[in-house]
Formats: structure tokens, C-alpha cells, sequence
């Protein structure tokens, strides 16, 4: 699946399910604002999540009083309805970002999926031992691929199991966190992705467009998306998320 197909099935499902429920022609406001890093992520005793360091920003829209977020790199306030946001088209992170962070809102206003709101303070160390303990009662000791950087997550599957991490970001290319030499996502992906038992990737995929080629049907291997950005999205779309705190 492309990623052209993939939007249009992922708003297409959408689009029936705010219809199904009488809510695609009624009038209503869906705001995005950008949270900042102690709204988002508490004052953690860690200081290298990406949030912390201003390397992303979380999006989140309310609707009915539900909330929903997603990381971004180009983010912007934005106010419309809900057949606005499903039929702007889908042309960059932001116009992403609108989409899947209010999928999120309204998810989470239907009880369709849970830990749309990130989590805070030491919230993401439990998580991250949670996942580590997760993998090891299913897979026993599998190679992992980790996309993206979540330290505390990164630290936790470390010092258990063997992994190899890629990202986008040149000031964590080629450095060495928690043991583990991070990669070049954009050449060493793919090589990766062969290596690997297991692949876990961002859910902030969903926004800047590379979520097709972590899909099981196009690596082969079994896919867990972490965070809260996919929470919507993997709840539509059947895929398999891992997000063990927030709200």
C-alpha cells in the first residue's frame, strides 16, 4: 500500500465514521494549539526527550471536550469542521498533523481509542519498562528495529534485548545513546528493517508521511507503532499500538 492509498482509506474510514454518527454536517469546532514542553511532557527527571530539547512539537485538538495530539515539526493553529479537515488535502506535515490529531479527538470522544494525551513526568519510564516486559513474554529475544527516538524506550529494549535505532535527526546521527549507535534513517532504513525480528516505529510516522514503509505487509516482520499520535489512526486502520500511560 502507497502512501497516497493509505490516506485515502485512513480519511475514507474516517469520513464514515463521523457520518455514521450524524456528525459529518453538523457545525463543529475542532481547534489545534501548540503545547508547550511542560504542558506536554511534565518536568521529567530525563532531559533528552525531543519535546524537552524543542526538536518537536506536540499538536492537539479538542472536540466536545476530548482531546487529541500529534507531533509535528511545522506546527499551526487551525479551526474548521469536521468535512473541512477531511476534505483539505494532505500536501504537508501540517496538513497531516490537522488530520491526525483530530482523528485522535474525535476517537477519543466516541471511546474508540485510548492514550490519545501524551504522558508526563515519570510516566514514560513505566512505559517504557512496560513495553521492554511486553516484548520479552511474546517474543522472547527478538533483533529489534527501533524507529525514531524515544530515549526512555530506547534505554528500557537496550539493556534487554539486541537493538538497532534509526532517525531523522542529524544531532542524534551517528552519536551513541544508552550503548546503541543511532542511524541514518533516510540510508540505513531499509538494511534495517531486513535485519530486524521485530519493528518498532514512531506513530508521529502517520505525519510526515513514511508510515507505508513501516506497514507489516511491506517489511514482512511484525509492526508496533508507539505514542500517542497514532492512537486514532491504528484504531481505523487495524494496526497494532503500544501506548501504556496517558489519557
Amino acid at each position: 500500500m502507497g502512501p497516497t492509498d493509505f490516506y485515502d482509506m485512513l480519511t475514507g474510514r474516517f469520513a464514515e465514521l463521523i457520518r455514521d454518527r450524524d456528525l459529518f454536517d453538523e457545525r463543529i469546532e475542532v481547534r489545534g494549539r501548540i503545547l508547550k514542553p511542560d504542558e506536554a511532557i511534565g518536568t521529567p527527571q530525563r532531559q533528552d526527550f525531543p519535546l524537552l530539547k524543542g526538536k518537536e512539537k506536540l499538536m492537539e485538538a479538542t472536540f466536545k471536550g476530548a482531546g487529541g495530539q500529534a507531533f509535528t515539526d511545522m506546527p499551526e493553529n487551525f479551526a474548521g469542521t469536521l468535512r473541512e479537515i477531511i476534505s483539505r488535502p494532505l500536501e504537508t506535515n501540517y496538513d497531516r498533523a490537522v488530520l491526525v490529531s483530530s482523528i485522535n479527538a474525535v476517537c477519543s470522544y466516541l471511546g474508540l481509542s485510548q492514550n490519545n494525551i501524551h504522558c508526563k513526568n515519570e510516566e514514560p519510564e513505566e512505559c517504557a519498562a512496560e513495553l521492554a516486559a511486553a516484548i520479552e513474554e511474546e517474543f522472547g529475544s527478538p533483533r529489534i528495529a527501533f524507529v525514531g527516538y524515544q530515549p526512555a524506550m530506547i534505554q528500557a529494549l537496550a539493556a534487554n534485548f539486541t537493538l538497532r535505532v534509526v532517525d531523522l535527526d542529524e544531532d542524534n546521527i551517528g552519536s551513541v545513546k544508552y550503548g546503541v549507535t543511532i542511524e541514518d534513517g533516510r540510508k540505513d532504513t531499509a538494511e534495517l528493517l531486513d535485519w530486524c525480528d521485530l519493528v518498532l516505529a514512531t506513530g508521529s510516522s502517520v505525519v510526515n508521511g513514511t508510515i507505508t514503509a513501516f506497514l507489516a505487509e511491506k517489511t514482512g516482520k511484525p509492526v508496533i507503532f508507539y505514542g500517542t499520535t497514532v492512537a486514532g489512526t491504528a484504531a481505523l486502520m487495524g494496526l497494532r499500538k503500544f501506548c501504556a500511560r496517558g489519557l
